[in-house]
């Protein structure tokens, strides 16, 4: 009798741990779809059986070490111990965000019922979250460098994506400590625009959303593809200055930047190509004048709403034959209802209509019907 006990309890464990490998194993399969990454440089993914590892590489300017996010499903044990890996069950229903370039990325996946605060609420463009925000479903939340710790505690969130310019990450830690796990976004990091875009499925990992991310990212592929090969076909290639005066400096995108990609891929000639900074450079009016007086374009002029407003602000600007010829175009001019800027909500996630854009206003010929996007020309 005592053997049949022994026999039965053993087949009781075997099923039962049948039972919870099948379960494990669909959780699997419904929340750590496989991702692959093609552009994106600043984080990386590994797929395993039963979790899934991130790492963000470049979270930040000269960051000294990576990030880690081990992701599993909820429900389920984490798969190892470690003092310096975030463990995050998913799928996340709650979540914070502090940039205004994570929410593109929420609506394109339907997930921004699941935004539940936000830094400065203000700076938010999107109609459709700003309901959101207007109904009181997603809660102020104070400065994203200064969170208010009180009422992300009530609102209880699964996650919260922060992002650092610097590095520091006080509040980020402060919080963390409570228990609420975060990632970093580092998109803001990428040189490639389709890097910045792709980093959709990063965040799309903690939502169980892999597959809906990328069909949205290789839809945006392939029409930035597509436009960077019809631009090839232009027969001319107009020079082009960018940037503008802050106080006695120029900033300039550098060679390598994400901005002088763009110029490239719509064929046209940046006067600061050979450069090979990442970020901007910092020059004085002559040394700009000197290069780019003669420049056929100013594309990205700052946030003047019109020619003379740009005099105003430094009256040397007429010397450029861009102003002169009023061939001078910003991105800033386009707000949503509480003065958030458009371009840098939506830009990072629609490359592909900034290049348009782009595209349009050197070879207009190209693309006849097309109404820009993001900029405008300054009057």
């Amino acid at each position: 009798m005592r053997s049949v006990l022994i026999i039965f309890s053993l087949l009781l464990i075997s099923s039962s741990c049948k039972k919870k490998s099948k379960d494990t194993d669909q959780l699997t399969v419904m929340y750590l779809a496989p991702q692959n990454i093609e552009y994106a440089k600043g984080f990386t993914v590994e797929n395993h059986n039963t979790y899934k590892k991130i790492k963000v590489t470049s979270p930040w300017p000269d960051a000294k070490q990576e990030l880690t996010y081990i992701l599993h499903p909820k429900g389920t044990e984490k798969p190892f111990e470690s003092n310096t890996a975030v463990f995050i069950e998913v799928p996340v229903e709650r979540v914070v965000v502090t940039s205004t370039t994570d929410v593109p990325m929420l609506e394109y996946m339907n997930l921004e019922q699941k935004l539940v605060g936000f830094p400065h609420t203000d700076y938010i463009s999107s109609e459709k979250t700003r309901a959101l925000i207007d109904s009181g479903d997603i809660k102020e939340l104070g400065k994203e460098y200064n969170l208010n710790t009180e009422v992300v505690l009530e609102l209880s969130p699964e996650l919260i994506i922060g992002f650092s310019a610097t590095g520091d990450t006080k509040a980020y830690d402060l919080i963390q400590k409570t228990g609420i796990p975060v990632v970093m976004n580092g998109s803001w990091m990428e040189e490639h625009p389709l890097g910045r875009a792709e980093w959709i499925k990063f965040v799309a990992a903690f939502f169980g959303t892999e597959t809906k991310a990328e069909d949205v990212f290789q839809n945006i592929k392939k029409d930035y593809n597509e436009a960077t090969t019809l631009a090839q076909g232009a027969t001319n290639s107009p020079t082009v200055l960018s940037g503008n005066m802050f106080k006695d400096v120029w900033h300039v995108p550098g060679g390598n930047s994400f901005i002088a990609k763009f110029l490239k891929d719509a064929n046209t000639t940046y006067l600061w190509t050979d450069n090979k900074e990442t970020g901007s450079l910092a020059l004085s009016f002559e040394s700009v004048l000197e290069k780019a007086q003669k420049a056929n374009l100013w594309i990205g002029s700052g946030n003047s709403t019109s020619l003379s407003a740009l005099k105003e602000k430094n009256h040397q600007y007429i010397l450029f034959d861009a102003f002169k010829n009023k061939t001078v175009y910003s991105s800033t001019l386009k707000m949503g209802s509480k003065g958030g800027l458009i371009y840098y909500e939506l830009g990072p996630m629609r490359p592909d209509l900034i290049l348009k854009d782009i595209i349009q206003i050197a070879h207009p010929e190209l693309l006849t019907n097309y109404e820009p996007y993001f900029f405008e020309k300054l009057n």
